[in-house]
């Protein structure tokens, strides 16, 4: 009987073309899925003429498996992943694999490893990013979970992952527990701030030069050779140039207002200010998000509410310069920001994260991948300890480079009206990062004043807590003291 290397569950888009990247690379993969029907009609159509075993029944799939059984779940994030490992365990034996491929969160993850392993059975969490076109192709791979597991596994993935030039694949181990998922997710929250970035960039020269769509890609065309070289970019430039099947004019003009959003950003951003990790570009990324969805209170505002009449009289292409350097600006501050949790998160769950290495992964097959990372790769390389992205110096030098047209472009951006929440924080946190004294001496003597909850004096050490009696008034007890 012939036995399959690996078995999937979940024969959606991206199952589907992880089960068909698989066979390319020579592997038999035994495949199952709640809706039956969903095994025939994939072995009938894309399937047709594979290695690909199909499955009717779980006790049937286990039996079609090498052991150890190496299970990978490609089902909706949170309970169905649940359900999934439940029907399992029973048939599964010690040394057994499960590997969620899945959008979860890192926190389930780091559950399932700790019940998992108590019963001997292996977990990995991995996240994957590409797409459909990445799954079927070669995606970015970051798995994380059961160091055991990862020997089983590593072949498999690096054999089906995108490789950079160099021919090494976007996949590496992260680390233990949630590490992987943990991993994507920051990788998510970075794309969210890369799309919002770009959309601004796009109001600009729509709203301000009034650049009509074929201009405009030829414009991010340019600027996928340079320094801005990434996917998205790409793909933006292949949009603004697609026209509408169904009437007149361009597809873009046609397409709603109104963002979605699946949640791994909004959780990026709630995992940052659990930490106290200032992540604010993501975090105006999915407000911006939240924000469109607001279309029809928009519609009403938009005819009463006043703002700028003025229109943009300046040199048109020093301006679209001045635009690639507050994208690139922001961008830098973004991947920062997403290190910093990232750094954050390794000295909280011990996980002894690779920086250069994540880099790599994110180097080709994912979402966000984009010549830039290979400077991080660098950056991490050069100085694996480094404290802050901004403060390598090739990022050192660039960001100088983009100051001053970054700063005109918010400037004028607000001069007319044009909402550009990311640029803004971004030159924000870069300001404030570079600040020896914010003006946060004054917050901690408010909050002495109307609470007693102490400050901390320059002329001591820190970790001395002091509390004044602003109004003669107060007492001398002080509220206890607490960090973020």
């Amino acid at each position: 009987m012939t036995q399959a290397d690996i078995g999937l569950i979940g024969l959606a888009v991206m199952g589907q073309n992880l089960v068909l990247n698989m066979n390319d690379h020579g592997y038999i993969v035994a495949v199952y899925n709640r809706t039956i029907a969903k095994v025939d009609e994939f072995l009938a159509g894309p399937a047709k003429g594979s290695q690909v075993i199909g499955c009717h029944t779980l006790n049937e799939f286990i039996q079609k498996l090498k052991r150890p059984r190496k299970i990978m779940l490609m089902v909706k994030a949170g309970q169905p992943v649940d359900e999934f490992i439940q029907q399992l365990e029973p048939l599964l034996e010690k040394g057994d694999i499960i590997i969620d491929g899945g959008n979860s969160h890192f926190p389930d993850t780091n559950r399932r490893c700790q019940e998992l392993k108590s019963k001997g059975i292996y977990f990995v969490g991995a996240g994957i990013s590409g797409g459909e076109e990445g799954a079927r192709h070669g995606p970015s791979i970051m798995p994380g979970g059961h160091p055991e597991a990862w020997p089983h596994v590593k072949k498999i993935f690096q054999d089906i992952a995108a490789k950079v030039e160099t021919g090494e694949p976007c996949c590496d181990w992260v680390g233990e527990e949630g590490a992987g998922h943990y991993v994507k997710m920051v990788h998510n929250g970075i794309e969210y701030g890369d799309i919002q970035l770009i959309c601004e960039a796009y109001a600009l020269m729509k709203n301000a030069l009034n650049i009509p769509y074929e201009e405009i890609a030829q414009i991010f065309t340019e600027w996928n050779k340079k320094e801005l070289d990434s996917y998205l970019i790409e793909i933006a430039s292949h949009i603004f140039r697609t026209e509408d099947k169904e009437g007149k004019g361009y597809l873009l003009d046609k397409i709603l207002d109104v963002g979605g959003q699946k949640g791994t950003g909004k959780w990026t951003v709630t995992t940052a200010l659990d930490m106290g990790i200032p992540v604010t570009l993501i975090g105006e990324a999915v407000f911006a998000r939240c924000l469109s969805a607001l279309k029809e209170d928009r519609v009403a505002a938009s005819a009463k509410l006043a703002g700028p009449k003025t229109s943009f009289n300046g040199d048109k292409k020093a301006f679209i310069q001045d635009i690639f350097y507050a994208l690139y600006a922001s961008k830098m501050v973004s991947y920062a920001q997403g290190y910093m949790l990232m750094r954050e998160a390794s000295k909280d769950y011990s996980w002894h994260l690779n920086y250069g290495g994540i880099a790599l992964m994110w180097r080709g097959g994912c979402i966000i991948r984009s010549v830039f990372l290979g400077n991080i790769k660098k950056a991490f390389d050069k100085n694996p300890q480094l404290q802050n992205l901004l403060l390598d110096d090739f990022f050192q030098k660039e960001i100088t480079k983009c100051q001053n047209g970054w700063r005109h472009v918010i400037i004028k951006a607000t001069e007319l009206g044009i909402p550009i929440p990311c640029f803004s924080t971004a030159l924000a946190f870069y300001d404030g990062y570079r600040t020896k004294d914010l003006p946060a001496n004054l917050l901690q003597a408010l909050r002495d004043y109307f609470g007693a909850h102490t400050y901390e004096r320059i002329d001591r050490p820190r970790g001395e807590y002091f509390h004044t009696n602003w109004t003669g008034t107060g007492g001398k007890v002080s509220s206890s003291s607490y960090s973020v």
